[in-house]
């Protein structure tokens, strides 16, 4: 995933810093990403979903609000006003530099801010909110017991998260304006809220209202288990997993190679560190991606299939595919097949047909059920077609592997 970084005016005139996360491949959409309050453009949620979306070909910018991440600018001189006013300054860059967002997505207060700075991108065609109030005002809960003295001293300095910060008397009477749900009411545009029921900063009612308030189309995905912040990794895959199959319902649809026009000879397959994690892995193949990763036993992950898996689900795949055929060519009545594998080391010794008698060996164990109304005769000769799948034979006749370094 290469990301470019730059900086771009922000509407105080301030410099903010942020970040264009790239699909390998062709991009899609392009997607503007909001983060939640006090938050930055590299909080793991923003940065997580962002990677994994664009394995789905949608391009990310997600940036440091005013005074926040390396942006420049005073936190305690911004508003959620001014944070409106950001995001329709980042959505003017990006068309600017490459392409109008299609897709706005805002975390928590950034949500609310979304929401809010929606209308002025008349491009987006879908807006995404992940654990937004139904109220800006809601933030202010994060520091209840020092609003009174905000309001009397004009400024007071509180911790949010571990860290100070600065909160102005104007940023209580700014966000007091704001009626979001007027805005959700006239949003022309399709939604998507995402919440998690057990939330318990922002209450799983913020998106009833939300959600209510909205003209269809609108969609709601229920985050079951998830923390406010979607600390845990496979809730933030699951949230870009989500989004990306949502949204292509209302994108442009995407122009795909005809069938007659794709090349006979095997497509490449091509692996690629995505640096998220530690073994984590995009593989590309044509117009398909897919992770591959280790599981937590062996240090990674678990956010795709292991090596070996991915392995056992070729001889499978193929297995199941030969059987299919064979079956139509001769009109059996074979209703369905499933193929299930497992990897396991032996000790050579036990392997009485194998001519390497010491050390260890590769055993694979191949289970194949057949559904149909089949003879013995006809069963027979189907688990003698399964033996014959290409990547059968590929594993189990010589292989040459030839390595070279890129130049």
């Amino acid at each position: 995933m290469p990301t470019e970084r730059f900086q771009f005016p922000g509407a105080a005139g301030h410099m903010l810093a942020a970040a264009l996360d790239l699909p390998d491949g062709a991009v899609h959409a392009y997607a503007l990403f909001a983060h939640c309050f006090t938050c930055g453009k590299d909080v793991l949620a923003a940065r997580r979903i962002s990677a994994a979306l664009t394995l789905k070909g949608i391009a990310v910018l997600r940036f440091d609000f005013t005074g926040l991440g390396s942006s420049e600018g005073d936190f305690a001189n911004s508003t959620f006003s001014s944070n409106i006013a950001d995001l329709v300054k980042a959505a003017d860059h990006l068309r600017e530099i490459r392409q109008t967002p299609a897709i706005l997505i805002g975390h928590s207060l950034g949500g609310a801010a979304i929401l809010a700075a929606a209308e002025q991108v008349p491009e987006a065609k879908a807006v995404v909110t992940i654990a937004a109030p139904s109220d800006p005002a809601h933030v202010t809960d994060m520091f209840a017991e020092h609003v009174d003295a905000i309001r009397e001293k004009g400024e007071v300095e509180v911790k949010l998260a571990g860290r100070p910060f600065s909160i102005k008397r104007e940023f209580l009477d700014d966000i007091a304006e704001h009626n979001l749900i007027t805005k959700v009411t006239r949003l022309h545009k399709a939604l998507l809220i995402m919440h998690a029921p057990t939330d318990d900063t922002v209450g799983i009612d913020n998106a009833t209202k939300i959600f209510v308030a909205a003209k269809h189309p609108k969609s709601f995905v229920s985050l079951a288990g998830a923390d406010h912040l979607l600390t845990q990794k496979h809730d933030a895959i699951y949230v870009a997993d989500v989004i990306a199959a949502w949204a292509g319902r209302y994108l442009n649809a995407v122009a795909v190679t005809p069938v007659a026009s794709l090349p006979e000879e095997p497509r490449k397959v091509v692996v690629s560190e995505t640096r998220a994690s530690k073994f984590q892995q995009v593989i590309t193949v044509g117009p398909h991606q897919i992770l591959a990763d280790e599981p937590i036993a062996a240090g990674g992950e678990d956010t795709g299939p292991g090596p070996y898996d991915l392995l056992l689900s070729a001889l499978g795949a193929c297995t199941a595919m030969t059987m299919r055929l064979y079956a139509e060519r001769k009109a059996l009545p074979m209703d369905h097949v499933t193929v299930t594998l497992n990897h396991k080391k032996i000790y050579a010794r036990d392997c009485e047909e194998c001519e390497t008698k010491d050390g260890m060996l590769d055993q694979i164990e191949r289970v194949i059920t057949i559904d149909g109304k089949l003879d013995a005769e006809q069963r027979a000769k189907l688990m003698e077609i399964a033996d014959k799948c290409p990547v059968h034979r590929t594993l189990t006749s010589e292989i040459r592997i030839v390595t070279t370094a890129a130049e």
